[in-house]
Parts: structure tokens; sequence; C-alpha cells
């Protein structure tokens, strides 16, 4: 470390102009490295009676109201709000819809978690764009809990991790979510994609599913089959195959006609189709919204005593707030008005999830879709997504007929391209290119999924994520050579447990090199674990045990040149060789004539063998 460096100069552009000077060494106690930093002395435009003149306490929350900087309040078009609140309205009619039909339970569950997640969720302070309802990411769990537990039984693990969520927003732990490697979530999105996908192409031909990921992906030939021997499951797969079609293109279209959702044109052109003579495919059964209400009671709270239960609980919470909060990242970087607040996003995504489990209804998460739909059609405030839910309880209230003339094959296809969206095979080709031990990490996290079961494809994917950094941040450099009577070795870098078998690998070489003297130099060892130090301490004592020199040179914080420092005492250090023991530590420091001798300034112990050489060496 340069004197530089270790005293800490501040650049002269970083100092304040007409300021006293900056002193040439840290403050006492503090870091020999530490940056300084000059305070912000910029004059306001204002003046200090101003009224307009904001606090930083006021100027935080006005952001976060949606307010301008001179804190009038929330510039409000009133007409584009509305606007936008219809156009995410259009958009969520039939993912709610279409997110039921593929978790086996009633629509009208997912239109109750729709106007949940525009009333409750949309009103709430956290996010002021992110829209929420049903998510077609958690379709495949969902469904798989509903098959094992039961429709009733979903209230419960839906209230349950809406609590969850809220109790890990007041103890502030909202952003640990922000701490999950990227390759784990986009392994995650497409393990839930791909299944996705496959589950839906046999209700887009009128046909049921056979089960799991794995049976789905085999049974797609007899699928085929099936399908082109009947002309009423043909014309459904066509429905289904304009769906996936427009999705994909209808983006592309010229002047305003984009702006209308594609989904909405699909279903509208399967109902045109529906409706013809001579045509008989599935359409939706919706029955009475509020009927569907089912409040979980007694038998159901008795539940909780099962661990399959709080797993659930547990899985939910965890798959729930990810995606909230990975939506919430994505959708600030939309638009330029007011930040998520994470912990505050979480509690109100933990309310949302509390009265769907109490109505008994799907779990909640913030959707990209809504979301991006809300930020395109031009909204600033939460009033587009509050009032899209409103719009969706009035529709489902008083145009129930409406829904049952949508044909399922249309919604299976709004929820295939949902899954190819979330499964994003152009990911895997650019981690690639980026990183290849994270596109290893993404593609088992991906397969582990989609052979078994979200959670489990999850905690392999962090465990993954883990053992990838642990490899990564234990980047060990270890030289051996030999002179005429040492063996040296020299290490360099993160030593920790995982690179144990390449130290005592150059450990035993040096010790079968048949040098009366080895040289251990650790200096440039950045970070020394309890494993690799008590390996080489034992091998020092060994060696020194079969009599010969061993000298170590440890690393640690720098010394003050020139600082006078003990010497060692031979009789100690003969006592320590008699008994097979270290040596014991002394700092290391230099003469403070002429340039520094030994180990560098960076070595905090130097264990020094004092023995005199052998004979045959001493004159060398």
């Amino acid at each position: 470390m340069s004197g530089m460096h270790a005293r800490g100069r501040v650049p002269a552009h970083a100092r304040i102009p007409d300021a006293p000077p900056v002193p040439d060494f840290p403050a006492p106690n503090a870091p020999a490295h530490a940056p300084t930093y000059a305070p912000d002395i910029t004059p306001t435009a204002t003046s200090p009676t101003s009224k307009t003149a904001q606090t930083p306490k006021t100027d935080r929350a006005a952001r976060s109201a949606g307010s301008d900087k001179n804190g009038k309040g929330p510039k409000v078009d009133l007409a584009t709000e509305i606007t936008a609140s219809l156009v995410v309205f259009l958009v969520a009619l039939p993912l709610c819809i279409g997110v039921a039909v593929a978790s086996g339970v009633p629509a009208e569950l997912g239109i109750i978690s729709g106007v949940i997640g525009g009333l409750v969720v949309g009103a709430a302070r956290g996010s002021t764009l992110q829209v929420s309802g049903p998510a077609a990411g958690l379709a495949a769990l969902v469904a798989e809990t509903v098959l094992e537990y039961g429709v009733a039984m979903l209230g419960v693990i839906v209230l349950g991790s809406g609590i969850l969520q809220i109790v890990l927003g007041l103890v502030r732990l909202g952003k640990i979510f922000q701490a999950i490697s990227l390759a784990v979530v986009q392994g995650m999105l497409a393990g839930i994609g791909l299944p996705l996908m496959f589950s839906q192409l046999y209700p887009m031909s009128d046909s049921k599913a056979p089960g799991t990921p794995i049976e789905n992906m085999a049974g797609l030939p007899g699928l085929i089959a099936d399908t082109f021997a009947n002309p009423q499951a043909l014309i459904a797969a066509g429905l289904g195959v304009v769906t996936i079609v427009l999705s994909f293109l209808w983006k592309k279209m010229p002047g305003p006609v984009k702006r209308i959702p594609a989904a909405l044109v699909a279903v509208g052109i399967g109902i045109g189709v529906a409706s013809l003579p001579g045509v008989d495919v599935k359409t939706l059964q919706v029955g009475n919204l509020l009927a569907s209400v089912d409040v979980p009671g007694p038998t159901e709270f008795a539940g909780l005593a099962d661990v399959g239960i709080i797993t659930a609980i547990l899985t939910f919470t965890v798959i729930a707030s990810a995606e909230s909060l990975f939506t919430a990242a994505a959708v600030d970087r939309m638009h330029s008005g007011p930040r998520t607040r994470y912990n505050p996003e979480l509690i109100a995504q933990g309310a949302g999830n509390a009265v769907a489990g109490l109505l008994g209804a799907l779990p909640i998460t913030a959707v990209v879709a809504r979301s991006s739909a809300n930020v395109q059609a031009g909204a600033k405030t939460r009033l587009s997504r509050t009032l899209h839910g409103l719009w969706l309880l009035a529709f489902a209230l008083l145009l129930p007929q409406v829904l049952a003339l949508i044909p399922i094959a249309v919604l299976a296809g709004v929820l295939v391209h949902s899954g190819w969206k979330l499964f994003a095979p152009e990911e895997f080709p650019k981690m690639w290119r980026q990183d290849r031990g994270e596109f290893a990490v993404m593609t088992l996290t991906t397969l582990v999924i989609v052979a078994t079961a979200l959670l489990e494809g999850v905690l392999f994917g962090l465990a993954a994520g883990i053992v990838l950094a642990a490899l990564r941040m234990s980047q060990t450099v270890i030289k051996q050579h030999l002179e005429e009577d040492t063996a040296k070795v020299v290490m360099a870098g993160n030593a920790t447990f995982l690179r144990l078998p390449q130290l005592i690998e150059a450990l035993e070489a040096a010790a079968e090199a048949g040098k009366p003297r080895i040289r251990l130099d650790l200096t440039g060892v950045t970070h020394l674990d309890h494993a690799c130090r008590n390996q080489v301490e034992e091998f020092v004592a060994q060696q020194r045990g079969f009599g010969l020199r061993v000298e170590l040179l440890m690393p640690g914080p720098a010394k003050p040149v020139g600082t006078p420092a003990p010497v060692a005492d031979p009789a100690v250090a003969e006592q320590a060789h008699a008994t097979g023991a270290a040596l014991p530590r002394r700092p290391y420091a230099s003469t403070g004539a002429g340039p520094t001798q030994g180990p560098g300034p960076t070595a905090e112990w130097f264990y020094l063998d004092t023995r005199p050489m052998p004979e045959e060496y001493a004159a060398r």
C-alpha cells in the first residue's frame, strides 16, 4: 500500500473552494481508505423564509404521493386516468378468467382476485403504476395445491401468505428479495412459463391435460392426433392459434389500433366464431360472483396443523413476494415517476392476499402485462389501477352473460402467449454469452422446476447460485518454486475451505521437495478462513517437528513504518520447536532505513524459525 493511499489523500478537484485545507491524515479510528466527501453547500433557489421552500422530508413525501416539487399535489389528468383504467381493465379481464381456468378453480374467483388487486392493492401506497391481480406465474402452483388440498383450503393458504407478507414488510425485509441472483429469477420464470405453455395446449383444443409437466409434454403427439380427428377440437385449436398469433403481431399494427389489447380482439373473434351455426366449442361457465365467495371456516383453519399446508403458505409467500417486487423494479424502469417503496408495497400485496384469502379467491401478485399497459396508456397516479378494479366488479355483476360467450380455447391461447413471455427463450443464449456459470444456474433452475415443483426448483437454484458465488469468491493462486536450499510456496487471493485440496497438495509438494527450509508466503491472501489457516499452522508445526526450518508470512493490516518491534527470544523459539508448537506471533516491523525488507507492508504476522541453518548450507 503506497503512502498516498494509506494516508487517504483527497484529490484537488474534490476539495471545497475557499475552504481550509483538508488534513493529510484520516480521522482517528477511521479506515485509511475511507473517501472524503465535501458537503453539499450549493445555494438553494428559494430563501429560507420562502413558503415554497421544501425540506427533504416533505420533498420525499411529495414524490411518494406523486406530487410535483412544489408540493401542490398530484397533477391528475382525470380523462387520461380513466382511459388508462379502461385499457388495464380490458387487458385484465381475459387474464383473470384465463388464470382461474388454468388454476383449476371457477372463473369467478379470478375476477374477485382482480377486483381486490385493483380496489385494495391499487389504493395502497407502495408502487404508483404497478397493477396487481391473479398472475399466470402462480397458475401451475395453485393448480397443484387445489388438486392436493381442495379449493376450500386455498383461502387459508392465501390468507396465511398475505399475513406473512405484511409481517415481512413491517420488519422491513422487502428489499431482501432483491438479493436473489438474476439467473435464479430468470430460471424460475422460465420454469413457470414452460409448464404453463404445455398445460394450456390441451384446453386450447378442448381437451383435458394429463397432469404433471412431464406427462403433458409426453402426451403432445396423442393430443395432435386427437385434435385433427375431431373437427370441433380443430376449430377450438384454430381459435387458440389465432389468439397466439394476434398476441405476437398486434403491437405492429399501425396507428391507434394497436392500443386496443390483443387479448380483447381475440376474445371478440372467439365470441363471433363460437356463435356461428355448426360450431360447438367449449365456452366459459360463469356463475354468480357473490355466491362464489367461500369464507374459510374452523375446519379449514384446522388444516394449519398440516406440515404440507405450512409449506404451501411459505411457498406462496416467497414466490408471490419475489414476483411482485421484481415486477416493481421492472415497472420503475418504464416511467420517470415516483419509485416503488418496497416495504410498503410488500405490505400492500399482503393486505390484498389477506382479503383474497378471506374470500377464498386466488393469490395476488403484481403483473407485468397489466402494469406495462397502465404505463403506456399514460397513467400518472394510483387512480387508474384502482378504477380498473371497479370496472371488473361492475362488469362481472352487471354483464355476467357476456362472459359465458367466451371460448375457453381463446383464454388458453392468451395463457400460452403469457407462458412464452415468461419462458423467454432468447434469454438463454444471451446469458450464455454473458456468463456461462450463471447460464448453468439458470438452466438447472428451469429443469428442476419442470421435473419436480416450483419450490424445489427455486431452492435448488438458490443453492447452485450460492455455490457458484462461493467458488468465484474463492479464487486462489498458488505458486511453487525451488531454490538451492528452500522450497517456496506463494499464495494470493481468497483462501477458503473450497480450496483446501489445492492448498494441501502444494504444502505436501513443498514437504516432499527435500529442502531443509520451507518458506510459505501468504501476504498476498486477501481472505484466509479458519479451515485454511488451521491447515497451514498444522503443517508448519508438523514440519518443524521433523527438524525442518519453516518460515511463515501471514496476511494482515499494515503496521506503521519504522515502529520498533520486539525481537523474538531465541529461548522461546527453541522451546516452541521442542514442543512442536507454533512460534508466538509478533508484529513485523521495518527498520525505517532504506527499502522494506522481508514481507510486504501488508504482513501482520511473521512466523520466523530462528534456529541456525544446517552446516552444509551455513556458508551459502
